[in-house]
């Protein structure tokens, strides 16, 4: 592979009028390559917002080229494993960049991704799906706001009515599911603005005439996405191909479209099959109550935060650090009345751990604040959503690895719940891959979703199941993530635990978690290839 790579890295470079290549050799120098990576990667200004003309993609195009030559001179085969895995994450990224330039170009298929204004930070460490340059992240603010702050909220609204009239020339795309679905989040657009303008109050002028002319231009925007809508006709998703080269190029995920068809089918066939035993054997046992007040909700949630905390710690589950459990609190929701609870609150008011459980997602940020990797490659989050087989495969994963290890014993209507929303996401993962194949439409593969939830829980309430379908549509592989990066997660475990029994060690769990959390949120064949040592995947994927 090393000979490979140089000898088409001296093809590009003679391309591009550079006659030799020297091979890089250290980690350092890979860090260098990276700061160099990140810096183009964010776009130039255009009148002041983040440049995603077609002119500007054309003259950067030798600009890649050249960094991806870069890449490909490093002799990496030598160096240990954590260094070669870093290597492989700006290969990624970079991968990234080419296949949305190439193929999913959000910037001219997907008005979503103009949407700018963020009032809550992710559950994962970026934003999900294809987000642009320039978003405010109004939680990031405390209000009123300090002069510091002030300016740098001017200067962050500065930028978004230039790029909300570039989106219209910009958006050329016929993808008619992303085109209507998006007109949605231009319009949450407007009304987080004014959202945020309640919050800034009448204290700054500046804020409120930066604020108002951002509003102004989103309005303009989604009037004109309205407009321009009974013209687009074309199908969203991107191919069977694509996906297949999305996932194992950029994800690192090691399976193709095909795979995930069989592996989603087993887990939703493997859900409903266990919910029924379940039922079955608690069909003596009385039903789980229902919150009815908010009192009521408050005091399952607190006794849900306690059960999982003391459980990880009592059973040596993992390492329990100093600030997970308030990471858990700033999470636990309070009462929704019936009539507007969608899918996840549904089970969150009957016991909200096994909801709890999947916010292992708020244990990773909090580490990922407080205790950063050492290599820079892996401080802060991956590009493009290259992290959603680890963060959302361990969250999911955990629900039931939890319940394995014996979290819901002295509550066995618990364990429903767990199975209730494994098939959920079996179900909505399904739809998503026959949408991005174009064999279904967003709103059929919804249907897939809503019927093959159990009890009918995704029938009571449509938000969610527009935001969760538009979502995968809009970013490959993310819809599938949760079910995928369980299993990969189930098999670095098992690979685990056989190699621990083959050296004769004692198999420690906390060990299993603990080993991993400090790899860090990247996809799980890396993980897995640092945890164990075995290559694999990471092979399969390289050749």
């Amino acid at each position: 592979m090393t000979t490979r790579r140089s000898y088409l890295a001296c093809l590009v470079l003679a391309s591009l009028g550079v006659t030799t290549v020297a091979s890089a050799s250290t980690h350092d120098e890979l860090v260098d390559l990276f700061k160099d990576w990140r810096a183009f990667e964010s776009p130039p200004l255009l009148e002041g917002a983040p440049d995603y003309t077609a002119e500007r993609f054309t003259q950067r195009r030798s600009e890649f080229e050249a960094l991806r030559t870069r890449l490909n001179a490093f002799e990496i085969e030598d160096w240990p494993i954590p260094q070669q895995v870093d290597w492989h994450l700006v290969r990624a990224e970079m991968n990234g960049y080419d296949f949305n330039e190439r193929v999913l170009k959000p910037w001219v298929r997907d008005p979503a991704f103009y949407n700018s204004v963020w009032m809550a930070r992710s559950d994962v460490p970026a934003h999900e799906g294809p987000t642009n340059h320039a978003v405010v992240e109004v939680w990031t603010y405390s209000f009123p706001l300090s002069n510091e702050a002030e300016t740098r909220l001017v200067n962050e609204l500065a930028a978004l009515p230039a790029l909300y009239r570039q989106a219209r020339k910009n958006l050329i795309g016929n993808a008619r599911d992303l085109w209507v679905t998006g007109i949605r989040d231009i319009r949450r657009d407007v009304s987080d603005l004014g959202t945020l303008q309640s919050m800034a109050g009448d204290s700054s002028p500046k804020v409120n005439a930066a604020i108002e002319a951002a509003r102004q231009g989103a309005t303009e925007l989604a009037d004109w996405l309205e407009s321009k809508s009974p013209e687009k006709t074309g199908p969203s998703g991107i191919g069977k191909d694509n996906y297949t080269w999305y996932l194992r190029n950029v994800h690192l995920v090691p399976v193709t479209w095909e795979d995930e068809v069989r592996l989603l089918q087993r887990e939703l066939d493997r859900a409903w099959s266990s919910l029924k035993l379940e039922e079955h054997r608690n069909r003596k046992l009385p039903p789980l109550p229902v919150a009815s007040s908010p009192e009521e909700y408050d005091r399952l949630a607190d006794d849900a935060a306690k059960r999982i905390m003391r459980f990880l710690e009592e059973e040596e589950i993992v390492t329990v650090a100093d600030y997970m459990e308030p990471a858990l609190r700033e999470h636990l929701g309070s009462f929704v009345p019936e009539e507007t609870r969608h899918f996840f609150w549904i089970t969150a008011h009957l016991d909200p751990a096994p909801l709890f459980t999947h916010f292992y997602h708020w244990f990773e940020l909090a580490r990922m604040d407080r205790e950063p990797h050492p290599s820079p490659i892996r401080q802060g989050a991956l590009l493009y959503n290259i992290f959603d087989s680890r963060s959302e495969g361990m969250a999911t994963g955990v629900e039931e690895m939890f319940m394995h290890a014996g979290l819901y014993d002295d509550s066995p209507r618990s364990r429903e719940l767990v199975w209730i929303l494994l098939a959920q996401r079996a179900a909505r993962g399904l739809g998503s891959l026959y949408a991005h194949a174009n064999e279904m439409t967003m709103e059929e593969a919804g249907r897939v979703h809503q019927e093959w939830t159990p009890r009918g829980w995704m029938k009571t309430e449509e938000e969610l199941l527009i935001f969760e379908q538009h979502l995968y549509l809009r970013q490959p592989g993310y819809g599938t993530s949760y079910v995928t990066g369980k299993y990969l997660l189930e098999r670095t475990l098992a690979d685990y635990g056989k190699l621990a029994e083959e050296r004769g060690e004692e198999f420690r769990l906390a060990d299993f978690f603990d080993r991993l959390n400090r790899i860090d949120s990247i996809p799980m064949s890396l993980a897995r290839w640092e945890l164990t040592g075995l290559q694999d995947e990471i092979r399969e994927l390289v050749p």
